[in-house]
């Protein structure tokens, strides 16, 4: 599991197990560096997901859901850490 490095951690008690979660989500810079033409649709729809066209640059956060996405079109973007 990828872990934002710099998110503060919470850990809080409920009745059977502890749940964490991040209070301070890491936010990620995501840059559309290769068309999404003669791709697979649902690699298209992840691209519009994510708010994507060429050569735009978008901030997110770095939840779980943000970098799956980004995981099936790596191959497409430019991922920095901000």
């Amino acid at each position: 599991m990828l872990l934002p490095s710099n998110a503060m951690w919470k850990s809080v008690k409920c009745s059977t197990d502890n749940i964490i979660f991040a209070t301070d989500m890491a936010k990620l810079a995501i840059t559309q560096i290769k068309s999404g033409i003669d791709r697979p649709e649902v690699q298209k729809r992840t691209l519009k997901a994510l708010g994507l066209s060429m050569h735009k640059t978008v901030e997110l956060e770095a939840t779980p859901q943000i970098r799956g996405m980004i995981t099936k079109v790596q191959h497409l973007v430019r991922v920095t850490e901000k």
